[in-house]
C-alpha cells in the first residue's frame, strides 16, 4: 500500500503543470469561500475581528514611540514602513498558502491519504484546504499602515526606490510562502510540528517589524545567510529609507530579494517533494 500511495502522490504533481495547480487551488479555495459567505454576518464579524487584532499589533508599536523618538535609530514612520511591509508579505502568504500548516494534523489523523487519491496536485489541495478569507484582515490593515508610512517618511524618492517597494512586497510574500511549504514538508517526518513552522513564519514576521539595529549582529547575519528573512524587508528597506547597513554588506544585497525568493521557493519545492515521497500513509 505504501508504494501505491507514493505512486498516486507523484503522478498528479506531474500533470498539466502550474496552470493546473493554480486551477485546483482556485476551485478548492472558491469552495471554502462560498461556504464562508453562506453566513455573511458571521463572516463579517470574523473579518472585523481579524482586522482588530492585527490593528492592536501596530498600536503596540505606536505606544513605544510615546516614550521615545527613535527605536534603534529609526523614527516612527520608518518603523511603520518595516511593520507594514512585513505584515503585508506574511498576510498575503498566509492568505494564499497558510492553510498548509494543518498538514501535521492530517498526517496524524490519517486524512492526508484522501488527498493522495484525488487527480489533483497535492500541494495545491493543501494550500487551499479550509481557505479562510477572513485572513484578508491582516493585509488590509498592513496596506493602510504602508500608505501612511510612505507619506510620512523623509526620503528622496528615486525610480529605483519606488520600484523596490512592490518588488520587496512580492518577493517577501514568496519567501514567507516558501517557509510555509518547507515547514509543512518537515511535518511529514515530525508528524505535528506546526509550532516550529510558526516560529519561522509568524515569529519571523514579528521580528521584521522592528529595525535590525536592535538585534544582535549574529541574529541579523543568520537571517541573511541562513533563513532568508532579511530579504523580505530589512535589506531592501535599507536602500529605500537610505539607512546604513549594520552588517556592512555590499549594495547588491539590497536588491537581491528576487534571487532570495527564487532560491527559497526552489528549496521549499524540493523539501515538499522529498516529504511526499517519504510519506507512507497510515496503513488503513
Amino acid at each position: 500500500m505504501a508504494d501505491a500511495l507514493t505512486e498516486r502522490t507523484t503522478a498528479p504533481d506531474r500533470g498539466p503543470g502550474p496552470l493546473w495547480s493554480l486551477r485546483v487551488w482556485r476551485m478548492t479555495a472558491g469552495m471554502w469561500v462560498r461556504s464562508a459567505l453562506t453566513y455573511r454576518a458571521s463572516f463579517a464579524m470574523m473579518l472585523l475581528g481579524n482586522l482588530a487584532v492585527t490593528t492592536l499589533d501596530f498600536v503596540i508599536v505606536a505606544l513605544m514611540f510615546q516614550h521615545t523618538d527613535h527605536l534603534g535609530g529609526w523614527a516612527m514612520p520608518e518603523v511603520a514602513f518595516l511593520y507594514a511591509t512585513s505584515s503585508l508579505a506574511i498576510g498575503i502568504a498566509d492568505l494564499l498558502v497558510g492553510s498548509i500548516e494543518g498538514l501535521g494534523r492530517r498526517v496524524r489523523l490519517g486524512t492526508f491519504d484522501t488527498m493522495l487519491v484525488r487527480p489533483a496536485p497535492v500541494l495545491a489541495q493543501m494550500a487551499a484546504d479550509r481557505f479562510a478569507l477572513r485572513r484578508l484582515g491582516r493585509p488590509l490593515q498592513a496596506c493602510a499602515v504602508l500608505v501612511w508610512s510612505l507619506t510620512a517618511v523623509d526620503v528622496h524618492w528615486t525610480w529605483d526606490r519606488v520600484l523596490l517597494v512592490p518588488v520587496m512586497l512580492v518577493c517577501g510574500a514568496v519567501i514567507f510562502a516558501a517557509l510555509f511549504v518547507a515547514g509543512a514538508a518537515f511535518q511529514f517526518w515530525a508528524a505535528d510540528a506546526a509550532e516550529v513552522q510558526n516560529s519561522f513564519t509568524y515569529g519571523g514576521a514579528t521580528m521584521l517589524q522592528y529595525p535590525p539595529t536592535i538585534f544582535a549582529r549574529e541574529l541579523v547575519t543568520g537571517v541573511v545567510f541562513g533563513v532568508p528573512l532579511a530579504f523580505v524587508n530589512w535589506l531592501p528597506a535599507l536602500h529605500v529609507l537610505d539607512r546604513p547597513d549594520p552588517l556592512g554588506l555590499p549594495e547588491a544585497f539590497h536588491f537581491a530579494s528576487p534571487l532570495a525568493a527564487a532560491l527559497a521557493a526552489t528549496v521549499a519545492w524540493l523539501a515538499w517533494r522529498a516529504g511526499v515521497r517519504a510519506y507512507r500513509g497510515t496503513g488503513s
